[in-house]
């Protein structure tokens, strides 16, 4: 199989005991990464640095640490990460989810068999706590005309599964800083650059949520962020005027939500209880 990357970044408000068990699924694939990049997105906590520390020392030459001097959100941070992957394919992780133990192996042999393929995800556990206290999945499309047609008003991937060819990403212009869409505008600008694309039809990844999420997610100041990034995604012109309004209605009547109604759409409804 091919060797590849896995591209994570890490900040200041990231719990140790999240990324450790991030890094224990990493250590427990049926298929390991040759490479962990991880990004250090600004100034880190003791304990995320001593964490960082005992993981360099426990496998020497696997990591390779990227610091930044000041905290420039992940579509910078990732923009950074990417160009020190060493290999062509790169796999994608936040530090505070859990990979399964066969989601590598997996990937790895859908690019075999597809060798034109650019970018490949998959569905998601959501979870609060432990994997096991299961709160939601969600399900995206499959195949790449699918996912062409849902990408022009949700996301089409689940940002922390995809493993993506580096040429690809550089090819459609690499991550960068938009507030709220960072792989959102990646994705768009992807398919606009002929990538090809699959998603999996597996849980090959548990996602950490919690009620603060929902809370994020609230108010007409969130509103306001989320506007802002989808009229640079319209800019794109990947969306029409009336994929970008229906968006901003659906989302102006999520915001102004009570938290629990919030969360009760975002298990329920957007994703599959």
């Amino acid at each position: 199989m091919q060797k590849f990357s896995t591209l994570m970044s890490i900040y200041v408000k990231e719990k140790p005991e999240f990324a450790r068990a991030c890094f224990e699924s990493l250590e427990r694939q049926t298929v390991p990464a040759d490479e962990w990049v991880i990004v250090e997105d600004g100034p880190l906590t003791p304990e995320l640095y001593g964490l960082l520390d005992e993981y360099e020392a426990k496998h020497p030459g696997l990591i390779h640490r990227v610091p930044l001097e000041k905290n420039v959100g992940l579509g910078l941070a990732l923009r950074e990460g990417i160009q020190h992957c060493s290999h062509e394919l790169v796999a994608r992780m936040d530090t505070d989810d859990i990979c399964r133990e066969d989601r590598f192996e997996k990937q790895l042999a859908a690019f075999e068999q597809y060798p034109d393929l650019d970018i490949c995800g998959c569905q998601i556990i959501e979870f609060e706590g432990t994997p096991e206290n299961e709160l939601a999945r969600r399900q995206v499309p499959l195949t790449h005309a699918e996912i062409a047609r849902y990408q022009k008003r949700r996301d089409a991937f689940n940002h922390m599964t995809v493993m993506y060819k580096k040429s690809a990403v550089l090819k459609a212009g690499n991550y960068e800083s938009c507030m709220l869409m960072e792989d959102t505008m990646l994705w768009c600008r992807m398919l606009l650059s002929g990538a090809t694309a699959m998603n999996l039809d597996d849980y090959l990844v548990y996602a950490r949520i919690g009620h603060d999420m929902f809370e994020r997610r609230g108010g007409f100041s969130y509103f306001k962020k989320y506007k802002s990034g989808r009229k640079r995604v319209y800019e794109t012109g990947y969306i029409s005027y009336w994929d970008y309004l229906y968006t901003l209605i659906i989302q102006f009547v999520v915001a102004i939500m009570p938290n629990k109604l919030r969360g009760w759409v975002f298990t329920t409804l957007l994703h599959k209880s």
